[in-house]
């Protein structure tokens, strides 16, 4: 009798550990583990900005697949990892975070060509800075001195956020 029991039990471990094997979904076997290369992770290697008769606009470049983004106002922006307070003048501030994402590659060596922290003088926009990069999150920060009306779309070919941000209202480009 011991010896059946014995026999159900390990014939229901192995239906059991089966069954948890099959309910996995698909989607999450490619979920990279902490051990695994960030290959995949899409690399931000550059933010670049230009000024236009209505709107100026801020573009970041992505190799590899665009990754999901937000793009939200906020009243200060703060260096991911540390929290310090970016050293940015404005009075108003976009906060752009792209995950997941890097801007350094395997070898922790930075692929980040733009800037890490400048003063631009255009109509709307007035400084952008790399705020984070930092456990597989990109921040970058766009500064303003009135609050932005801004859209945001994505470009391919290559990969690109761009976030375009009307002008002020009575002012002259």
């Amino acid at each position: 009798m011991h010896h059946r029991h014995t026999l159900a039990a390990v014939a229901a471990g192995i239906l059991l550990t089966a069954g948890i094997g099959a309910t996995i979904p698909a989607g999450a076997t490619n979920a990279p583990s902490p051990s695994s290369s960030t290959q995949a992770t899409a690399l931000v290697v550059n933010a670049r900005w230009g000024g236009h008769a209505t709107f100026d606009r801020l573009v970041i470049d992505v190799r590899g697949a665009m990754p999901p983004v937000t793009v939200r106002q906020v009243g200060a922006l703060y260096y991911d990892g540390s929290g310090g307070r970016v050293p940015l003048a404005g009075k108003q501030f976009l906060e752009i975070r792209l995950s997941p994402a890097a801007a350094h590659d395997d070898a922790g060596r930075s692929v980040y060509q733009g800037p890490r922290l400048l003063k631009i003088h255009l109509p709307a926009l007035k400084g952008v800075a790399l705020t984070g990069d930092f456990e597989g999150v990109v921040t970058i920060g766009a500064a303003f001195d009135t609050k932005p009306a801004y859209k945001t779309f994505r470009l391919h070919s290559p990969e690109r956020l761009v976030v375009d941000i009307a002008h002020p209202v009575g002012c002259r480009a």
